[in-house]
Order: structure tokens, then C-alpha cells, then sequence
């Protein structure tokens, strides 16, 4: 493998600096969301789940259980999709960044690691649902359904919620509470629809803190 190897969004420089021998072939690679910088999950590469990433931009590992090349989301939708990779200073860890289709971990969660800390909070979560392929999700689903009208209705929705949250701001703050996420909710599918992404949004807000108040 030569030493320099372009990938989809870039050029990954550490190809010929990773130490397979140290490893038995073998090195863990830490898997980061690119945006909010969640540790999403840990698997293992060999030299071909390394190339394999870096042709398909898909992270892809070697599983040791079933003995193969394995791609995150080949079986649920949920990719894994390559933005970035680095090799540590010893040359056995591998560091990924990437953008997220979907649920990482297989037991319905956006990170294995249940006690992660995410700067998105749930917010991300409820965004990668929303995002995830048409495949994910269930037909009958509120969500696919939403996805599937005019872009239109689900504006008309955020307008109605938005109505919503406040009349029941001057009702009482008992009542707020489940009308907000109501609207929190429809707005992130409207995002989404307009093909923004709450990334987006994020570097919206955080550039207007560093703005004078």
C-alpha cells in the first residue's frame, strides 16, 4: 500500500506507517462523529478493511467473528460514511471520523458506548433517526410518513407547532414541555427535508456566540 492513499474527502498520509505485525495483523479503529464528536464504536482493520474504506469511503472492518471484510450498514442501512482518518504516534490505532446514516450500535442507539457523552445530546440521536435511510425505518412509521409528504405539509407542521408551544407558554410551563418537542421534532425533519443538516445549524449558532452581544 503506498504511503499516500486519496480517499474520498481527502488524502490519508499514514498508509505505509501502520504496524501490522505489532498487532498480529490487526489494528482497533476508533470510529468519531465528524460533527458533534461522539465515539460512535470500535472495530479492528486489517490492510484490506483499510483499503476497502479508503476506495468506498464506507468504514469498513475485519470481522473477527465472522472471519471477513465486514462494511458498518451493510445489513441494517446504517453507513458509516468516511470523512476523515489518522494513525496514532505509535502506528497501531487507527482514529475515523465520520458521518453517521443512521443508529450506530445495534441495539437501537447512536453510540456502543451507552454512557457517551454526545455535545448534541438527544438531539442528535432524534437527527440521525430522522436521517436514516428509507431502508431503516419502518413503513408505517410516523416518521417515513412525513419524509414521504410535500414539503409543504411538514412546513405547515413546524407552523402549527411552533402556534402550539406558544399558547402553552402562556397557558402554563406544564403544558410546554411536550408541545416543544413536538416542534423540535418536526423542525429537524424540516431541516432535513431542505436538505440542511443540523450541523449546519450548530456551526450557525456557535459562530453567532462569537459574535458581539
Amino acid at each position: 500500500m503506498k504511503g499516500s492513499v486519496t480517499m474520498a474527502t481527502g488524502v490519508f498520509t499514514g498508509a505505509d506507517r501502520v504496524d501490522w505485525e505489532k498487532c498480529g495483523g490487526l489494528v482497533p479503529a476508533i470510529v468519531q462523529d465528524v460533527g458533534d464528536g461522539t465515539v460512535l464504536m470500535l472495530g479492528y482493520m486489517n490492510r484490506e478493511a483499510l483499503e476497502a474504506t479508503l476506495a468506498s469511503g464506507r468504514v469498513t472492518f475485519f470481522s473477527r467473528s465472522k472471519g471477513r471484510l465486514w462494511t458498518k450498514g451493510e445489513t441494517s442501512g446504517n453507513w458509516l460514511e468516511l470523512a476523515s482518518m489518522t494513525l496514532d504516534c505509535d502506528g497501531d490505532a487507527l482514529l475515523v471520523t465520520a458521518r453517521a446514516s443512521g443508529l450506530t450500535c445495534h441495539l437501537g442507539t447512536k453510540s456502543c458506548f451507552a454512557d457517551a457523552r454526545e455535545f448534541g445530546g438527544f438531539v442528535g440521536t432524534l437527527w440521525s433517526i430522522i436521517c436514516a435511510p428509507e431502508s431503516a425505518r419502518r413503513p408505517d412509521s410516523y416518521t417515513t410518513k412525513l419524509l414521504g409528504s410535500d414539503i409543504r405539509r411538514v412546513a405547515q407542521k413546524v407552523g402549527e407547532e411552533g402556534v402550539e408551544v406558544a399558547l402553552a407558554a402562556v397557558a402554563g410551563p406544564e403544558t410546554v414541555v411536550p408541545e416543544a418537542a413536538d416542534l423540535v421534532y418536526h423542525l429537524l425533519v424540516l431541516i432535513h427535508r431542505t436538505g440542511a443538516t443540523w450541523d449546519e445549524v450548530e456551526e450557525e449558532l456557535r459562530a453567532r456566540i462569537t459574535e458581539p452581544q
